[in-house]
């Protein structure tokens, strides 16, 4: 189901303390490096609290990982505890965002499809430990699945999980329309094709310009590195590509997002079942290619129709531009096992490109007075980032 909503009301503001009528209109409370889900996330958790926000962005428009991505807001790849509630308070703020923003968005939910036996143990396991820890899900026999998605392929299923928690959205269309919302609702000033050169206490410089603020949250991703090349070099980060499609309008409605055995042997909120192992080590034994490149088959469908599709993992500080056939076949080889693919026409391939800490959900650096960086939340971004924003702000008493 899509969902529309109307702008709420104007919010109050208040000035930076201490700060006389008639200052540069340069000056805010908070500056924030980067327009990219994390930078608006922030940019709405402090406007929202009446609080005078700048936003630089160094591109025309942002088109890094925000806007490369499958568009899911997925609590359940979270590991299960403290990180799987703090996922779906950011689910929470995304409604409230997406509402008030009147963005389009779909309670799409989500399966997990096994047609494996060890794979239809793992899920069955995580079935029967998950909802005692907080996680909305159950399991799904064939028939129930194929009521709920006519798409996935009936031959050889043998069920799956579901949780009703996970949403799509279009991460093209929130990237273009949310800084829109944000400035007509929250005065929120927006500067595209300025690139911040130097940050210091209070104060960044960006194409000539000095902008100045209490605090500065830079949420650019790893291009911090151009900024702060000693900070970048000991936070522990590394990078991420992954390679995606996506399809032309699909022939049916998909409903919930879908993935499949690969799946499970990737997010850990998996890993408190025992089965896993097994399953890893047949995967790794019969589909090593996949192993190799990191690959983990996933669509979700946007409201237009298309279907995102993806997506493989390099990891490693320096990034292969050139894209590899190999692996868009092997993503589109095992889609067709559990997604009816024909007709599918492909419409578009690209890589993205994020940052990713090896042991913690994203990283919160200070490197000056009045400076944070906070990034590297790696796949998580989209599912994260409000309740990073919000964290973010409230640490900061603000």
């Amino acid at each position: 189901m899509i969902l529309f909503a109307g702008a709420f009301g104007r919010p109050g503001r208040r000035s930076t303390p201490g700060v006389a009528k008639g200052m540069s209109e340069n000056r805010s409370d908070v500056l924030i490096v980067g327009a990219g889900i994390l930078g608006l996330a922030h940019a709405y958790a402090a406007a929202k609290r009446g609080l005078k926000v700048t936003v630089l962005e160094r591109g025309v428009r942002a088109s890094g990982a925000s806007v490369r991505n499958f568009g899911m807001i997925w609590p359940i790849g979270q590991p299960l505890g403290a990180r799987y509630e703090f996922a779906l308070q950011s689910r929470r703020l995304w409604l409230e965002a997406l509402d008030r923003a009147g963005i389009p968005y779909a309670r799409s939910g989500s399966l997990h499809l096994t047609y494996r036996a060890d794979e239809t143990e793992v899920a069955r396991e995580f079935v029967e430990l998950a909802p005692s820890r907080g996680v909305r899900c159950a399991w799904q026999t064939p028939a129930e699945i194929l009521e709920r998605c006519p798409a996935v392929v009936p031959l050889g299923l043998q069920g799956g999980i579901w949780s009703d928690v996970e949403l799509t959205i279009d991460p093209r269309v929130v990237v273009a329309q949310f800084p829109a919302f944000l400035a007509e609702q929250f005065h929120v000033a927006f500067h595209y094709g300025t690139a911040a050169q130097a940050i210091g206490p209070s104060a960044v410089t960006a194409a000539g310009r000095t902008f100045l603020a209490e605090h500065v949250v830079v949420c650019s991703g790893d291009d911090f590195e151009a900024l702060f090349p000693l900070a970048f070099h000991d936070s522990g980060l590394t990078r991420c590509k992954l390679q995606m499609m996506r399809s032309v309008p699909y022939g049916m409605p998909l409903g919930p997002s879908l993935a499949a055995g690969l799946t499970l042997r990737f997010y850990p909120s998996f890993q408190i079942c025992s089965a896993l192992p097994r399953l890893k080590a047949r995967i790794a034994a019969e589909m090593p290619e996949y192993d190799r490149w990191g690959i983990h088959v996933m669509v979700s469908q946007t409201a237009a129709g298309e279907l995102t599709i993806g997506d493989s993992h390099e990891y490693g500080l320096a990034i292969d531009i050139f894209d590899k056939t190999e692996i868009d076949d092997l993503i589109l080889r095992y889609l067709a096992t559990f997604l009816k693919t024909e007709p599918l026409s492909i419409a578009s391939r690209w890589h993205g490109v994020y940052c990713k800490h090896p042991a913690d959900p994203y990283i919160r650096l200070h490197p000056a007075p009045g400076v944070q960086i906070v990034t590297g939340p790696g796949g998580a971004g989209m599912t994260l980032s409000f309740a990073i924003g919000e964290e973010t702000c409230a640490s900061l008493q603000l």
